[in-house]
C-alpha cells in the first residue's frame, strides 16, 4: 500500500467528515488515542469526539494546501502532516491551520488515529 495514497485518502475522508458531521469522526479514534487541540490534551475516542462536537461553530469548510507523510515504525504506522485553511460560516477571512496525525494500522487492514495535534497558525 502506497503511503502517499493512504494519507491522501485519509485526509479527504477526515475533513469531509469533519465539515459535514464531526460526531462521525469518533470511529477514527480508539481509547488510547490522544488529541492535542490548541495545547489542550484530550485522551480517548469519546472525549475526543466530545471536544470536536463542542467547538463553537456549526459549519466550516477545510481547504487543504499540503499533505506530507512518512512511514512510522515497524508496525506500519504513518505520520501525516496537513496544512490549510479553515473557513467558518459567517466569517470573511479563513483561518490558517496545521494538523499532524499519527495513523496506526488495525487488524482489519484500515488505520486509526493514535495521535492528533491541531494548531491554528496566526500571522
Amino acid at each position: 500500500m502506497d503511503p502517499d495514497s493512504v494519507a491522501k485518502a485519509f485526509v479527504e475522508h477526515y475533513y469531509r467528515t469533519f465539515d459535514s458531521n464531526r460526531a462521525n469522526l469518533v470511529g477514527l479514534y480508539q481509547d488510547g488515542s490522544m488529541l492535542t487541540f490548541e495545547g489542550a490534551k484530550i485522551q480517548g475516542a469519546p472525549a475526543i469526539a466530545a471536544k470536536l462536537t463542542s467547538l463553537p461553530f456549526d459549519q466550516c469548510a477545510h481547504v487543504i494546501s499540503t499533505v506530507d507523510c512518512q512511514p512510522s515504525g515497524p508496525q506500519g504506522g504513518m505520520i501525516v502532516f496537513v496544512s490549510g485553511q479553515l473557513q467558518l460560516a459567517g466569517e470573511q477571512h479563513p483561518l490558517k491551520f496545521s494538523q499532524m496525525f499519527h495513523l496506526m494500522p488495525t487488524p482489519q487492514g484500515s488505520f486509526y488515529v493514535q495521535n492528533d495535534i491541531f494548531r491554528l497558525n496566526y500571522a
